[in-house]
């Protein structure tokens, strides 16, 4: 653990939580907000990422227990003025002081916390003092505690300084935020989200990765599932035959859950994200719905699934598919073309008998 550095730990886990929690953004914002911007994607991107980095800087690497050493208690909230005095009356330069660039580091810690709360929740500077306040004292208490009794005792230092300059850094954020216009901060609904809007071949394209993440995530969590079912509650230690019936297991589930979506709604789950639908055509709607699963990603799934030692069918598929996405008229691709249908704004089109 001691090789992996807290950044390595935040940028792993904001990634893998982003890819999880990306489709049901996705959706969120085309509800209330009627489109996806890319300037809030980023700005959600990095608070994610800026969560986990708090948690891995503050509680990550965990102690070793060879090494392992209980740590004090700090609870004089003066120690911050005397650490500032100290800085400014020693020889060298005040900004070279180690007291002094851990009051300062522990500010701005908190600072894109203050900043995040007002410009993608809306909320106020007081309420970032108390977030800040609380999340400080939250991190503080677990070290305290040992990771609430894991370890024997605080396995680093309780300071309550550092619930004083969390909290400041998170109100310090919350003031610089006013620098961004007051239409761009908060998530209100927007008073048109329910309006159509045109259909972009960008917007098709969002559609499919909602789709395969979809399907790679639950197959993914079902596999997983299955494996530790098998091993802990069955008590079958044939890792191998697991670790198969497992990976067939969550192939199946994923496969007919994106499916059955398909065919009971005429939509995939990328389609209901992004506000999207197939409209008209000429053949039954049975029919169409069966023909838009195959074309879409009903059939990169089952290709993925067949042929997974090399995957070379499924990526012909993906490649063929996103062509056909940017080349056809509305980027209908290949569900379109072999189902009959066009591709519309489902907030403007009933749908289809």
């Amino acid at each position: 653990m001691d090789r992996i550095t807290p950044g390595i730990v935040a940028l792993f886990l904001g990634a893998a939580a982003g890819f999880a929690l990306f489709v049901p953004f996705v959706a969120i914002s085309y509800r209330r907000r009627g489109q996806l911007s890319a300037g809030r994607l980023v700005l959600w991107s990095a608070a994610l990422v800026y969560f986990w980095a708090i948690w891995a800087y503050t509680l990550v690497p965990l102690p070793d227990g060879i090494a392992y050493r209980c740590a004090g208690v700090n609870l004089d909230p003066t120690t911050f003025v005397r650490d500032i005095r100290g800085a400014f009356d020693g020889v060298g330069s005040p900004l070279a002081d180690p007291a002094l660039l851990q009051l300062g580091l522990n500010i701005l810690l908190f600072v894109p916390l203050g900043f995040f709360l007002r410009v993608l929740g809306g909320r106020g500077i007081v309420f970032a003092l108390l977030v800040g306040f609380g999340l400080s004292l939250l991190i503080e208490t677990t070290q305290l505690t040992g990771v609430w009794g894991i370890y024997p005792c605080a396995y680093r230092v309780f300071d309550v300084v550092d619930l004083i300059t969390n909290t400041l850094g998170a109100g310090l954020g919350a003031l610089l935020s006013l620098a961004v216009p007051r239409a761009l901060r908060g998530s209100p609904p927007a008073p048109d989200a329910d309006r159509p809007r045109p259909v972009t071949r960008r917007r098709r394209l969002l559609a499919m990765v909602c789709d395969v993440l979809v399907y790679l995530f639950l197959g993914a969590a079902v596999s997983v599932a299955t494996q530790l079912w098998l091993q802990f509650v069955i008590g079958d230690t044939d890792a191998v035959t697991d670790g198969a019936v497992a990976s067939v297991t969550g192939s199946v589930v994923a496969i007919g859950t994106v499916v059955t979506v398909i065919l009971v709604t005429g939509r995939s789950l990328g389609d209901i994200a992004v506000q999207l639908r197939y409209a008209d055509g000429q053949l039954p709607t049975s029919v169409m719905r069966f023909l838009r699963a195959v074309g879409g990603i009903g059939g990169f799934a089952v290709l993925d699934a067949l042929t997974r030692d090399n995957g070379a069918w499924a990526s012909l598929f993906a490649v063929a598919a996103i062509v056909l996405a940017l080349a056809t008229k509305d980027g209908r691709g290949l569900p379109g073309l072999i189902s009959g249908q066009r591709l519309t704004d489902a907030r403007g089109t009933p749908a289809p008998r």
